[in-house]
């Protein structure tokens, strides 16, 4: 079966996680993601953390990875973020912030990407100190990937929750009613975006998966910036 291996999202409350041991499936819900890790390696050794948040950031302009994940999942190109670049993630008001982020990158700064930098900035902290192999991904990309197809309905409905929770049943991550602490503090988007994330860290593990772009690109930190699928 491989080794465990974890996906990761991040929710209003800390780090959801679903992680794959053996034929289990497992939820964990810690409030930082170092905890996060910690409590997965409780389940084993893990072999890869895959995490929906950016991991490589510019230092001005745009990331390949970005637009290209947009391209790859057509009508969800919406749910596709542009990174900050590494100066405006560092600052704390929004004027100050897209302010670097224009100066820098040409456009302006979304808030729903400025209300990502802590959690950009937690992850950019804890990565040097992570055990195992860490990689970048969007669900929507690795939704597009297992679908081998652009889903059509966005996983705030019904239907794109049914349809993403199958398609995670049918690559034979079957997510339990029961997940423990993490099914009463995570939304169902946390949790399905986590699974899918847990699936395409396999492809990772397995050497089957491929980065957008092909190869990653890197800026001044040295980090590979790529999203996995």
């Amino acid at each position: 079966m491989g080794d465990p291996v974890l996906g990761v999202d991040g929710c209003s409350q800390g780090w959801v996680g679903i992680a794959l041991v053996g034929d289990r499936v497992a939820g964990l819900f810690a409030p930082t993601i170092s905890e996060l890790e910690a409590d997965a390696r409780k389940l084993g050794e893990i072999a890869v953390i895959a995490v929906d948040m950016p991991i490589g950031l510019p230092d001005s302009g745009a990331r390949q990875a970005d637009a290209l994940a947009r391209r790859f999942v057509g009508p969800r190109s919406s749910s596709v973020f542009s990174t900050p670049v590494r100066a405006a993630v560092d600052l704390d008001a929004y004027e100050l912030s897209a302010q670097a982020h224009r100066d820098l990158a040409g456009v302006g700064l979304t808030k729903q990407a400025f209300a990502l930098r802590m959690k950009i900035r937690e992850v950019d902290a804890w990565l040097p100190t992570a055990a195992c192999r860490v990689v970048e991904v969007h669900p929507e990309v690795s939704f597009a990937e297992l679908a081998r197809e652009p889903l059509a309905y966005a996983k705030s409905t019904w239907a794109g929750a049914e349809l993403r929770r199958n398609l995670l049943a049918a690559a034979g991550v079957v997510l339990p009613s029961g997940l423990g602490p993490v099914g009463a503090r995570a939304g169902v988007d946390d949790v399905l975006d986590a699974a899918v994330a847990a699936w395409t860290a396999t492809r990772v593990r397995d050497g089957l998966a491929r980065s957008l772009p092909d190869p990653p690109e890197s800026f001044s930190d040295g980090i590979a910036a790529a999203i996995w699928r």
